[in-house]
């Protein structure tokens, strides 16, 4: 690859990993998904994934009445749902081998452990930026500045690939270079096209 120095920032939910919540969860705790939203607390995720709350706290809170609910169940079934999107794993497995420095970017709380020991996604990527551990969560720009000082590089040195429009649109408006994932293939041609990904390869 020469002497190209650009990095990669990968999102993880919905762009590496099979997000859960939109189909495992109303089917795990038995309501629709307009249900569910609507009776959730409304920050208690959000404060999760911050990691300005515990897990106790947040089977607490996690419905605004306070209601009881199968919490180990539900983490059981995100768990057993974790699974690489179609030919995401290939395609990160062929960066790493054409010398690529990859890094991970995800509003996730601790339970990335969990991704972690069932995909094992730090053989291809480090997971340099978790919103549990950073206390801030994209779209912030403070995100974006957080994962470019961690990693000691100007923001325009990075290319950050995520699922979510509003992520990659503020991460544009700092001068970053962002893909938005809507498929593998797709992502594979643009990353070709940034002469990221060696083709045919």
């Amino acid at each position: 690859m020469g002497t190209d120095d650009r990095i990669l920032v990968f999102d993880v939910m919905g762009t590496i990993v099979y997000e859960p919540f939109v189909e495992v969860l109303p089917r795990v705790l038995g309501m629709p998904l307009a249900d569910l939203i609507a009776q959730k607390d409304p920050t208690a995720w959000v404060e999760f994934e911050r990691g300005e709350i515990d897990e106790n706290e947040l089977e607490r809170r996690f419905f605004a009445d306070g209601r009881a609910y199968d919490h180990a169940g539900m983490k059981a079934a995100m768990r057993d749902a974790y699974a690489y999107l179609d030919g995401m794993e290939s395609l990160l497995g062929r960066l790493s081998e054409q010398g690529r420095v990859l890094h991970l970017m995800s509003n996730y709380p601790l339970w990335y452990r969990m991704i972690e020991e069932k995909l094992t996604l730090s053989r291809y990527a480090a997971w340099t930026f978790v919103s549990c551990h950073a206390g801030v969560r994209k779209p912030d720009p403070g995100a974006y500045r957080w994962i470019a000082e961690r990693l000691e590089r100007p923001l325009r040195q990075l290319v950050f690939i995520d699922d979510r429009e509003v992520n990659c649109a503020a991460a544009r408006e700092l001068g970053i270079d962002a893909i938005r994932y809507e498929d593998t293939p797709s992502l594979e041609r643009a990353l070709v096209k940034r002469k990221l990904l060696s083709e045919g390869v």
